[in-house]
């Protein structure tokens, strides 16, 4: 007999009622339920529908979609439909296996994976031919054999195009050869770096395909093998490492075909996804293309270099970061809003992602809600659109999204996740995202098995993982604790992701960061807008560029946003914590993240414990200064000076006041001196004095100038290295601040700090002839400083021959018996040991970075030093040294 089905009948049934949270609305209060037909998804029955006749002839109840979201009020029904059951893992079993197989097996001996082959194949077989009875344990057993089967299969046959053709061996020898290459990605400047006291000019990356190779005096051989090309941009000289590298390397795309003259070598670690390396040394030269990209590649540089133009009026922080938001280019990133993100956890969000393109989608088929649920809800069914033809629109938009985006491991997962997640909505079946998530992973990997490999295609599926398994159990926690639904969703994806991600971060990173559950909250507010905006001065700049312009402004406002929140995050002293950047490092976060999490559930039941435990936090990362030196004991009240543990390289800071100081020196890295100045509480800088232009002494400088007040810059006249000296003089000009020479003689005062020029001597060439390298280390601006009764001596990276002419110049008088001597050239063996005797510290403080491979500092050295009674001290082993007390006390304190 046919009724109609009431909603008390409804409720009257077990089996059709939700779970806890199946019965909640949007605005978190408890909804109305019902049935759901085979058509569910459709949308298109109405309630006035006639029931339909089930198998056995009779009459059934169909309840249409419409009746069933009936009571939420709106006509698409409410935005969170009833959970269809718990989650299948059927899929995760063999996704797993899969990319386990795959990361093992790609470099093993061809020998051994036809063996994981042959016997994952005859496990599958004997689990098909098992008792009848256990047929369906047998069957996913069988399923996991052949996924192992066909991974180790594909790793095995990616792991043979390494090993195979002409060109390993040609690597081994160092063969120089003639190639053509095939791009297969983006190529991509490497950031700058100091070896030595150098610094190494950027280096472009290529990654390619070696279709054709032949040796100088050989045969052309047609192979197919993954190479990586480095591409010199300075051909030597000093001049030409000033230079920005020739636009045309950098901006070849995918599929453009070049040929090479270069040197091939073999791959530093095994292990990675190339065969050999060419380095082509004639960088300043344009490439030689011998074959266009193709159309798509070609249509998808058109759209990303509109982008560019787009939003080249922008601010410094949205001009770098919205086209990496939108299609991953990070070439305008500069190293510190880097570092800044790193600090924060928010280096997802530095450059394209999978929630760039879940955000695109949702567009299309609505906003997901909590993240076991799906509904209908976007512009496809305000356009009455039919759910194939949505289907078909989404598969060929994540197709976009790729080819514009490049298949980086991230984007690959999204577009996958999603094309599975639209195969679904094509069939007319449920959609469920753990299968879905499960299904991409065990795709991707058999299709490129490198992918098992990589860290960021690890941290795109633990953090999706986390988002669907763990997030919407916390939500809910939150949610019967009375959090306010939208901030209980947040809260849980944000914290959900993070403990997940935090194990393999530390690796990575070596370091914890305390902020970046916040930071991720906050940024979280300004993504979607900043992708939608992005995205749509992607597709207007070839047709409409002042409409591109004005969107990409709108954007600029969310993009600039996120890298404030970036920027602050970083700023705080307790940002982050060191922690050991080993798998060993990872399994303690991971027990230590177990405790916290155990903990927390208590907490939760004491609303008073819970707001101690917020403000003991909001302490560690804010850490007044008060209470930083109070606990820390860093740095020790009344410090005169501090040799900063910079690695190998200088940097010495000198109090001239509360907060203010003068700055010797920047070290190599801007990060390390920094954070020695932010931990000093150092926020105005009347001069910075660098005393030779090594980068080993002024590659920092740009962390010295971050936010702080610097007043003027101080060099030596010998600007030798000519890069480096450039390179001072540009980060003083877009700082506007005063550049200008120093010279014995000099006398200058700030606060109760003094000091005076010793060395060198004024209108003087160096000691030793320019070009070598002992004329920059001669030409070290040297000091003597006077605080508080103490003498102090800083001899920058002085060698022997200036030694004894310093011990000789008229200055040399008040040289004797200092208090404090700054070792030159990081307690190197090119001493002048007379000088040091004449000088006879009481504390000898040598700045070397750790296992460095100069031998730094020189036994003979130490040894000198310690004859005559002076205590050495080393940021190698000590770390940064802190000197305080008067010329009667001296104190040293470590931090």
């Amino acid at each position: 007999m046919s009724r109609d089905v009431t909603g008390a009948d409804r409720l009257a049934r077990p089996d059709q009622l939700d779970g806890p949270e199946g019965r909640e609305g949007p605005d978190g209060r408890e909804r109305p339920d019902g049935l759901e037909g085979p058509d569910e998804l459709d949308g298109c029955h109405r309630p006035d529908e006639p029931d339909r006749s089930d198998r056995s002839g009779g009459r059934r109840a169909v309840l249409p979609r419409a009746a069933v979201h009936a009571a939420s009020g709106h006509r698409l029904g409410a935005a969170h439909p009833r959970q269809e059951g718990p989650a299948d893992l059927r899929m995760v079993p063999p996704a797993l296996a899969a990319w386990a197989t795959a990361a093992l097996v790609l470099d093993v001996p061809t020998g051994w994976a036809v063996g994981v082959v042959t016997g994952a194949l005859l496990l599958a077989g004997a689990a098909l031919l098992g008792p009848v009875r256990e047929r369906p344990h047998a069957t996913a057993a069988a399923a996991l054999f052949l996924c192992v089967a066909a991974s180790a299969a594909s790793a095995a046959l990616h792991g043979a195009d390494l090993r195979r053709g002409p060109v390993p061996e040609l690597a081994g020898r160092y063969t120089t050869v003639t190639a053509d290459v095939e791009v297969t990605a983006d190529p991509r400047l490497t950031r700058p770096r100091v070896r030595g006291n150098r610094a190494v000019p950027p280096t472009v990356l290529i990654e390619a395909d070696v279709r054709r190779v032949s040796e100088a005096a050989g045969t052309t051989v047609a192979t197919r093998t993954p190479v990586l090309v480095l591409v010199d941009v300075g051909d030597g000289d000093e001049q030409s490492r000033t230079q920005p590298p020739p636009a045309r390397w950098l901006n070849l795309l995918p599929t453009t075909r070049l040929r090479v003259t270069a040197r091939l070598s073999p791959p530093r670690e095994r292990g990675d996804r190339i065969a050999a390396v060419l380095r082509v040394r004639a960088g300043r030269q344009p490439p030689d293309v011998l074959a266009e990209p193709s159309t798509a590649q070609r249509l998808a540089g058109r759209l990303r270099a509109g982008l560019r133009e787009a939003t080249e009026d922008l601010s410094a922080d949205a001009r770098a970061l919205l086209p990496g938001l939108v299609v991953g280019d990070t070439s305008r990133v500069t190293p510190e809003l880097e570092e800044a993100f790193k600090e924060t956890d928010l280096t997802h969000t530095l450059a394209v992602s999978g929630a760039n393109f879940t955000i695109v989608l949702a567009l299309l088929l609505g906003p997901p809600g909590l993240a076991q649920r799906s509904e209908r809800r976007g512009l496809a069914p305000r356009l009455g659109l039919h759910l194939r033809t949505t289907a078909l629109l989404g598969g060929l938009l994540a197709l976009a999204f790729v080819v514009v985006c490049r298949p980086d491991p991230s984007v690959l997962r999204a577009a996958a996740c999603g094309s599975v997640a639209l195969l679904a909505l094509a069939t007319g079946r449920r959609r469920s995202l753990l299968p879905a998530l499960a299904t991409a992973v065990l795709l991707l990997v058999l299709y490129d098995p490198w992918l098992a490999r990589s860290y960021g295609f690890l941290l795109s599926v633990l953090a999706t993982g986390a988002l669907l398994t763990i997030a919407p159990r916390w939500s809910a926690a939150l949610r019967r604790r009375r959090v306010p639904p939208r901030l209980a969703e947040a809260l849980a994806a944000a914290g959900a992701a993070q403990a997940l991600c935090a194990p393999v971060v530390v690796v990575l990173s070596q370091r914890v960061s305390l902020v970046g559950v916040p930071c991720n909250l906050l940024a979280e507010l300004a993504v979607a807008p900043a992708t939608v905006l992005g995205f749509a001065a992607l597709a207007t700049a070839p047709v409409a560029m002042p409409l591109a312009e004005s969107l990409a402004w709108c954007g600029g406002w969310p993009a600039g946003w996120i890298a404030g929140i970036a920027r602050t995050g970083a700023a705080l002293p307790g940002a982050g914590v060191d922690w050991p950047g080993s798998w060993a490092g990872a399994a303690l976060l991971a027990l230590v993240t177990v405790a916290m999490l155990a903990a927390g559930r208590r907490l939760l039941r004491h609303p008073w414990w819970c707001g101690v435990c917020a403000l003991l936090l909001i302490l560690v990362v804010v850490q007044p200064p008060p209470l930083a030196r109070v606990i820390k004991g860093w740095p020790p009240p009344g410090w005169r000076m501090v040799m900063c543990d910079v690695g190998q390289g200088d940097a010495l800071v000198l109090a001239a006041g509360e907060g203010t100081a003068v700055v010797v020196d920047a070290g190599p890295d801007p990060a390390l001196i920094d954070h020695c100045l932010r931990s000093l509480g150092v926020s105005r800088i009347p001069l910075v004095l660098l005393t030779h232009f090594h980068a080993d002494h002024v590659a920092g400088l740009p962390g010295v100038l971050r936010s702080r007040s610097v007043g003027a810059i101080e060099t030596t006249a010998l600007e030798e290295p000519a890069d480096q000296a450039e390179f001072v003089r540009r980060q003083a000009a877009a700082g506007r601040i005063p550049l200008r020479h120093a010279a014995a003689g000099e006398q200058r005062r700030s606060g109760p700090l003094s000091w005076q020029v010793v060395w060198p001597p004024p209108s003087r060439p160096a000691i030793a002839a320019p070009g070598t390298e002992g004329g920059p280390n001669d030409a070290s601006v040297t000091l003597l400083v006077r605080t508080a009764g103490l003498r102090l001596l800083l001899l920058g990276d002085l060698e022997p021959p200036a030694q004894r002419e310093l011990a000789r110049a008229p200055a040399a008088a008040g040289l004797s018996g200092v208090d404090v001597l700054k070792v030159a050239h990081h307690g190197s063996a090119h001493q002048d040991f007379a000088f040091l005797r004449r000088v006879a510290p009481r504390l000898a403080l040598i700045s070397c970075g750790a296992d460095n491979t100069y031998g730094h500092p020189a036994p003979g050295t130490v040894a000198a030093l310690r004859a005559r009674g002076a205590t050495v001290l080393r940021t190698d082993r000590d770390g940064a040294v802190a000197v305080a007390g008067t010329g009667k006390e001296l104190r040293v304190a470590g931090d």
